[in-house]
């Protein structure tokens, strides 16, 4: 039976992104977006609502976005729907959580603000570059291993090693190889 999972969202973030490493070295940075919907009611009161929604971005992606975004930032992104469940601690049955596991993202804002390097705009927009494999972009002729600039950062290896996660976030969230968006 077919089926389709694909996130598409505009807000702000509503804390500075976290980051954590999994024992297999693998970056995920998490965050929370507001995203924010205006609309009139048939009295026409104008009304709005806000939707908090919680992302992880992994790798590449997840050093950027910790080291370029911060509380309050624009950020659009594309990703998709995880679902995930857990006993709780304390005892009180089970605990769920859905989260958008992000497949790739696009900074918002003047080319000219001095948040964020003018070069970083010319994104190719190709969901394919954000999801690409380090390993692959580091050995492929004419292919940069960064988005942006061509350059990894200075203190981000080009290779990457793979393994299962243990436990990387105690008994509340678990992120398995399959959860890797890449």
């Amino acid at each position: 039976m077919p089926s389709f999972n694909k996130v598409i969202l505009m807000g702000n973030l509503t804390r500075d992104p976290q980051l954590k490493h999994l024992p297999n070295n693998l970056v995920v940075a998490e965050f929370g977006l507001a995203c924010n919907r205006r609309y009139r009611t048939a009295a026409g009161e104008d009304k709005e609502e806000v939707a908090f929604v919680d992302c992880a971005a992994f790798g590449r992606q997840a050093e950027t976005i910790g080291q370029y975004c911060a509380k309050g930032k624009p950020l659009f992104v594309e990703g998709r729907l995880k679902y995930d469940s857990w006993d709780d601690k304390s005892g009180n049955g089970k605990r769920s959580k859905l989260t958008v596991t992000v497949e790739n993202f696009q900074f918002i804002g003047a080319k000219g603000d001095t948040e964020f390097p003018a070069d970083m705009f010319t994104t190719s927009g190709n969901g394919a570059d954000a999801r690409r494999d380090d390993r692959d972009a580091a050995d492929a002729p004419g292919k940069s291993a960064d988005r942006w600039n061509g350059e990894p950062p200075p203190d981000s290896p080009r290779k990457r090693k793979r393994g299962t996660a243990q436990q990387p976030f105690g008994e509340e969230k678990q992120f398995e190889e399959a959860d890797i968006p890449f």
